[in-house]
């Protein structure tokens, strides 16, 4: 093992425990995963994140058939469809997160932007975010349906199930994946109230300054 991936398998399990103590998942819900250069790693099933053992963390190879470790998510087809359309991103985090879910309950939403620009943080972060369609859990259609935004999204929330996002690293992926449930937490608060939303000139500045700059160098912003 590399010391690349023992340090991966280490801040898997420091990211799961922090995410895990907080309460933006519970019990075994929720999956982290790492694309490697030949293969990857990824969260156990029926494991909880915040008790992993970095050892214990699954290893697959390029086609997602376990090499050593516990069995991995059920749930892998999903980090394997986000990030086949997302070829410069290598992390997947899935949560249940209480507000994120919540709005993933409500209807009437834009399936195709989903949370308004409450916060710049939001629009640093994540962006846009899509709604796929309910299926049952392990249902393999939710692939597809990720992957038909995958492209154009780094954050989608999963119907009655729960949020999904991308990013580079794991830092930047779990930071998106909590403004995410910020900023669901927001929009829920501010439900029947008419919120001051950042313009689209502002939305704009946000891209220019912030999201290109990490789409640069690679680096998280704020």
């Amino acid at each position: 093992m590399s010391a690349n991936e023992t340090s991966l398998r280490e801040q898997i399990a420091y990211f799961g425990r922090s995410i895990f103590e907080r309460g933006l998942t519970a019990g075994s819900s929720g999956n982290i995963s790492v694309r490697l250069d030949d293969g990857w790693l990824m969260t156990p099933t029926n494991c909880c994140l915040g008790n992993l053992d970095p050892v214990e963390i699954s290893r697959l190879d390029q086609q997602g058939n376990l090499l050593s470790g516990q069995p991995p998510s059920k749930e892998f087809f999903l980090h394997e469809a986000f990030l086949n359309r997302r070829p410069h991103d290598r992390v997947i985090v899935h949560l249940h997160s209480t507000y994120s879910t919540a709005v993933a309950c409500l209807p009437d939403v834009d399936p195709m932007d989903v949370l308004p620009p409450l916060t710049p943080y939001s629009v640093m972060r994540f962006g846009k975010v899509a709604l796929t369609p309910y299926r049952r859990p392990g249902d393999k259609r939710l692939g597809d349906d990720i992957a038909k935004v995958a492209a154009d999204y780094r954050a989608v929330l999963l119907s009655n199930h729960g949020p999904i996002v991308a990013a580079k690293t794991l830092e930047a992926a779990v930071y998106a994946i909590e403004e995410l449930e910020e900023t669901a937490k927001l929009f829920i608060l501010l439900q029947g109230l008419r919120p001051r939303l950042l313009t689209q000139d502002q939305v704009d500045e946000l891209n220019q300054v912030f999201v290109a700059k990490e789409a640069d160098d690679g680096k998280s912003c704020c």
